[in-house]
């Protein structure tokens, strides 16, 4: 698509949120799934959302590239995976590299955080790399909610 708006596959929806935590299949991976609820409401003040099938997010924000294409998207959020549990930090990991290394075990994308169980992982570092992404991604679109 070239220019207008998105036809973004990943929209905000009214499913429940806590019937798609009580669906995950991977009882580890639901247990963390609620533990990751926990923190990301407390740290965004936010009331999580599905997005799409499969993503919790928090907050909006609407995007508008130099290309003319926008959209809508969530300011952050995770998707209990199969393999691994998906954080979006959507400014990127740039500035986060100190908190990466302080992390634990994990992966990441452009702005997806890869992570095994959360028993591994320094929740206190998560839940600052996703304050400060909000903090940028409010800074960057004025106009975000959370």
């Amino acid at each position: 698509m070239s220019g207008g708006r998105s036809d973004n596959k990943t929209k905000p929806g009214d499913a429940s949120v806590a019937a798609f935590v009580d669906g995950v299949a991977h009882e580890g991976r639901r247990a963390d799934a609620r533990i990751l609820l926990d923190l990301m409401s407390r740290v965004t003040g936010a009331e999580p959302r599905m997005w799409g099938d499969t993503i919790i997010g928090y907050g909006q924000y609407h995007y508008r590239y130099d290309s003319g294409r926008e959209g809508d998207f969530f300011l952050t959020g995770f998707s209990p995976r199969k393999a691994s549990m998906s954080v979006y930090i959507m400014p990127g990991f740039k500035p986060y590299q100190d908190h990466l290394a302080r992390l634990g075990p994990h992966k990441h994308s452009v702005s997806c955080l890869y992570l095994g169980r959360l028993g591994r992982i320094d929740l206190d570092v998560l839940a600052e790399i996703v304050s400060d992404s909000i903090e940028r991604m409010r800074a960057r679109y004025p106009d975000a909610r959370l």
